[in-house]
């Protein structure tokens, strides 16, 4: 084996040195650069015939209704929830009475999904089940009095429910008073 100069083992390892910091200060200033462009947004207006507006109430609207039917039911002692819910059966806002029943929250969220489903008083849905017993299995509706739909030029917009009275006739009366309490 040849020996190599000790001049000519300076200038390899000068040289590879010099290969390494070039290859480094490379790598940095590629990484400092401005980032590469981000492509725009695609974007398509579509056709009118293609959408639709719903009605939906605002939360103060709601909020109304809610505590009026929880007012009314306060006038005649009873302990009772309440539940508004949207077009699409989202609850908007709930007001649990003092002293009302575990199980009454959830009873007013079912009524007033109910009651907005099918844009009708949850007392008139129940003499339904006479004719259509399979109507109770259908997922989040309860078909007890106490629910009452909330209308904007004929198409439901809400579902107001109560629950929690000695009655369901009770329940809707005081879901009624907050339907009314809107058209004040």
């Amino acid at each position: 084996m040849k020996k190599i100069s000790k001049r000519a083992r300076v200038l390899t390892g000068g040289a590879v040195l010099a290969a390494v910091v070039a290859g480094t200060f490379g790598a940095v200033s590629a990484s400092a650069s401005a980032p590469a462009a981000v492509p725009a947004a695609v974007t398509a207006d579509a056709p009118a015939k293609n959408l639709t507006r719903s009605t939906h109430l605002t939360t103060a609207a709601a909020t109304k209704a809610a505590q009026a039917a929880l007012d009314a039911a306060k006038k005649e002692n009873q302990r009772v929830s309440v539940a508004v819910v949207d077009r699409n059966g989202n609850t908007i806002v709930t007001l649990r009475g003092d002293g009302a029943g575990p199980q009454s929250y959830e009873s007013a969220v079912k009524k007033a999904y109910t009651a907005v489903s099918w844009n009708a008083p949850t007392s008139e849905l129940a003499k339904r089940l006479e004719q259509a017993p399979n109507l109770k299995d259908i997922p989040g509706t309860l078909f007890l009095a106490g629910g009452a739909p909330v209308a904007a030029d004929g198409a439901p917009v809400a579902g107001i429910g109560v629950a929690g009275a000695p009655s369901g006739d009770l329940d809707e009366k005081f879901a009624q008073a907050g339907v009314a309490a809107l058209n004040r």
